[in-house]
């Protein structure tokens, strides 16, 4: 039986290797380590405010031309307008030798000093990161206090321990910085924290890409201003944030607002950040894009993460297993894409993430409307990974709301990039709404977006009906169970489990397993209520074509009472 559902898959031909610019690669430690070698605020430090800050600096002049009165969106919106109409300049990577020539171990041994982080009201505080290594561009940093004209924030070398290789050393204030990270007094600390203790929870490093978390989370997957030509032939462009405005709070304010201004050969554009920490940690994504060429795949609202292997391996076929001590490795297990307008008829689609294909993939879901995507880490056991220092289970997922007043999410498709991998440190999979309509010079394209965190579900964020989530794939030899004679390897039984409140508790003769493949045939779907874990599970069997297609094949399944849908559907390439 086909499955019937708004959100669509299609599974495109292979695409080219996507290349990460080195302003992306952010150290991978920090995959295992972050909140072993952040530097946070230590407790107990008086961080100058932002009125000190002013008072006592000089400031060096800006790239960027000067303001009369505060920067606003709208006024951001405008300088972005007048970038495009101008052609491209890069942003400087220009690099004494002494920090060009720093490898990994000595750029890391570079250390902002807390005590010279920026405070931001009683609640917040900013730290920066040093130019050097792989980090050559400069990003400028500006304060905009609550009242009066923005300050560009100077570089000086005193704000850093430099290391035992540049220590003494000096560098002029036109070096600026390559970032900058935020820090937040989450209200649920700790008794054992000293009294002030902030912790690290926002970072802006590379390219246009950020890392987010909640309180109680481990870093993990990134968002990223803006994608351009992810999987195209000609190959990926990478835009950069040039600029970010960090913008004074109310001294009891528990969010705060960055605006940050995006530039690349093809697009300027203005970007509005309204932070709230905590758990879930959200932000209001507002943005206006200025194209300088026709766009006609614009990937926005951009997530990227890592899948080295889940519950199946690899999970594509013919894969080689990967001989790891840890059960699964990654930073998000599965696409969510949910369409609807309706939040009590909200259709839900799960695709699991697979490596070790031959070639990347691109997968295309469309969704009208489009209420949400996400990738999300769904396995929240320790015991699925088994990594002490990584807490891949500690990891969150990220969850995109559209709101449909930008226009941009009103035709389209999430897209889906998952490139071969295996080194846990890449980031090998992109997940983009890329609009139907290109984008065109003179034309705006306005975005409006919200970001929230997503730890353990049911959330608030998703789209929340009765439908049950997928919790786990599993796929194994149909021989074992269902044995042929002769035997036939290439039979495939697909166990799916689902979970969810609006889920019988106990047997039930009418809920069936509804399936369907793109290719070969699905035989004897079974669903079975599970006591062990109080959810349900599809068994069925796909039998390949002979020939097996190049491409992806893919199957569907989902629970239903008569012709009413009881899960999300899951969604599989093979």
């Amino acid at each position: 039986m086909t499955v019937d559902t708004d959100v669509r898959g299609e599974d495109t031909e292979p695409t080219r290797p996507r290349r990460r610019p080195e302003a992306e690669r952010i150290n991978p430690p920090s995959r295992r380590r972050v909140l072993g070698t952040v530097l946070t605020a230590a407790a107990g430090t008086v961080l100058p405010s932002a009125a000190d800050l002013n008072g006592s600096r000089t400031w060096a002049g800006s790239a960027l031309p000067p303001q009369d009165g505060p920067m606003t969106f709208e006024t951001l919106s405008d300088q972005a307008a007048r970038l495009a109409s101008a052609p491209y300049a890069a942003p400087p990577e220009d690099l004494p030798a002494a920090l060009a020539g720093l490898d990994y171990d000595r750029y890391r041994a570079i250390r902002f000093r807390p005590d010279e982080g920026l405070r931001l009201g009683n609640n917040f505080s900013a730290q920066f990161f040093h130019r050097g290594f792989l980090q050559r561009k400069r990003v400028d940093l500006y304060l905009q206090p609550r009242r009066g004209p923005a300050h560009r924030i100077p570089y000086e070398s005193r704000l850093f321990d430099l290391g035992p290789t540049l220590a003494g050393q000096t560098f002029a204030p036109d070096l600026g910085f390559a970032g900058f990270r935020l820090h937040y007094a989450f209200p649920d600390t700790p008794s054992w924290r000293p009294k002030g203790f902030q912790e690290e929870f926002l970072v802006f490093l590379g390219a246009s890409y950020f890392r987010l978390r909640a309180a109680n989370q481990e870093y993990g997957l990134s968002a990223r201003g803006l994608a351009i030509g992810t999987g195209a032939p000609e190959g990926e462009e990478f835009p950069d944030f040039i600029a970010h405005w960090i913008c004074e709070p109310e001294p009891e304010a528990r969010s705060l607002t960055v605006m940050s201004l995006l530039d690349s050969p093809s697009v300027a554009g203005a970007y509005r950040f309204e932070i709230t920490p905590g758990d879930p940690a959200r932000i209001a994504v507002t943005a206006a894009l200025h194209p300088r060429r026709t766009l006609a795949k614009l990937g926005v609202a951009p997530l990227t993460s890592m899948f080295l292997h889940g519950q199946n391996g690899p999970g594509a076929r013919g894969a080689t297993p990967f001989d790891d001590f840890r059960p699964q490795v990654h930073d998000s297990d599965g696409l969510c894409v949910a369409a609807g307008s309706d939040p009590a008829r909200v259709d839900r689609l799960w695709r699991p993430l697979v490596n070790g294909r031959s070639q990347p993939q691109i997968s295309a879901f469309a969704a009208k409307p489009l209420a949400g995507f996400g990738l999300l880490q769904r396995e929240r056991r320790f015991e699925a990974y088994l990594d002490v220092e990584a807490r891949q289970e500690a990891r969150p997922g990220l969850w995109v709301a559209p709101d449909h007043a930008g226009c941009a999410f009103a035709e389209g498709a999430v897209q889906l990039y998952e490139i071969p991998s295996g080194e846990e440190y890449a980031d090998n999979i992109v997940a983009a709404f890329v609009p139907a309509a290109p984008a065109q010079p003179g034309t705006p394209v306005r975005l409006a977006y919200g970001l929230t965190t997503v730890g353990a579900e049911p959330v608030a964020a998703i789209p929340e009906t009765a439908l049950a989530r997928v919790t786990s794939t599993r796929f194994g030899s149909a021989e074992r169970l269902r044995p042929t004679n002769p035997p036939s390897p290439q039979r495939r039984l697909c166990v799916i489990d689902f979970e969810g409140p609006g889920l019988p508790k106990g047997t039930d003769d009418d809920i069936t397993a509804e399936v369907s493949a793109s290719a070969g045939t699905m035989h004897e779907p079974v669903a079975n209520f599970v006591p062990q874990t109080g959810g349900w599970r599809i068994y069925v069997e796909w039998r390949p074509p002979d020939p097996m297609p190049t491409s992806d094949v893919v199957l569907r399944a989902r629970l239903a009472r008569g012709t009413t849908p009881l899960s999300e559907t899951w969604d599989a390439a093979v």
